[in-house]
């Protein structure tokens, strides 16, 4: 009987476990969800006086491809709700937005909302992102 040299299978059988391991990941990385990049922020006053102007300024852009952006701003008041005050222009980068106004005693709140279109004039715009609540006092 001859003896035979082990060839190391369970070493190779290894190897080959552990490339195609790579291998899998690498292809599951690639086809996860990608996460877009983006923001709003919304700067007013924190106080101002009666029959004052109301500056609100806001900011956002999102990195997502294929979308026209646009900025709304909202407020809360007086019992009404949140409501649209004004918007911006559909615009294919970030999107600025600034409205002035003045109120009657009470505290107002404002947010902004960006919105991504696929054209200038799309009817169904998906909200992106939100700004946090900004609370001016007017005394």
């Amino acid at each position: 009987m001859t003896r035979t040299k082990k060839t190391g299978g369970k070493m190779r059988g290894g190897r080959v476990a552990a490339i195609g391991a790579l291998g899998l990941a690498s292809v599951a990385l690639a086809a996860g969800p990608a996460f877009a990049k983006g923001g709003v922020d919304i700067t007013a006053p924190s106080s101002v006086k009666v029959g004052k102007t109301i500056t609100v300024k806001a900011h956002g852009g999102d990195d997502s491809a294929g979308f026209l952006h646009q900025l709304c701003l909202e407020e809360n008041g007086f019992g009404e709700g949140w409501h649209q005050e004004n918007c911006s222009a559909a615009v294919a980068g970030d999107a600025h937005l600034t409205a002035h106004g003045t109120s009657a005693r009470g505290d107002l709140r404002f947010r902004a909302v960006l919105y991504g279109l696929t054209s200038p004039h799309d009817k169904h715009p998906v909200r992106l992102h939100t700004s946090d609540v900004v609370t001016v006092h007017v005394r």
